[in-house]
């Protein structure tokens, strides 16, 4: 390739929620994520947040865009697939998460054809967010 790709690194990635306070809720309660940043842009009727484990200069990081008359759901479509945590303990995350309402759409286990235990939780919106068990 002729371009030095070296100093490339993966940012954000966006996904567009219809509620950016339950959005945001989900994601700090529930995935202990921290909120870097928000700003609003009245001109354009939109929010931007961005949630992460750490400051932006070193982590990829999640960014909520809340278009403000957005009444319906978003289409999903079928090209996105999830997003995907890293937690210690995922049989008692999920348990917690199950007692607070959120929907464990995949419950603690081995994944098929392999030994890694995985889970799959949903936000708000129906994104899918798969939990992988890191001790």
């Amino acid at each position: 390739m002729s371009v030095d790709t070296s100093q490339f690194r993966l940012l954000h990635t966006m996904i567009r929620v219809r509620d950016l306070d339950a959005s945001i809720n989900f994601y700090t309660k529930h995935l202990g994520m921290q909120v870097l940043r928000k700003s609003d842009y009245p001109s354009g009727e939109f929010t931007l947040a961005f949630l992460g484990y750490g400051d932006e200069s070193d982590h990829t990081v999640i960014e909520l865009t809340h278009n403000w008359g957005q009444q319906e759901p978003y289409d999903l479509g079928n090209a996105f697939g999830h997003l995907a945590i890293a937690v210690p303990d995922i049989y008692g995350a999920c348990d917690g998460m199950a007692k607070e309402g959120v929907n464990v759409t995949r419950a603690p286990g081995p994944m098929k054809h392999g030994t890694t235990v995985i889970a799959f939780v949903e936000d708000p919106d129906g994104y899918k967010v798969e939990l992988i068990e890191k001790k």
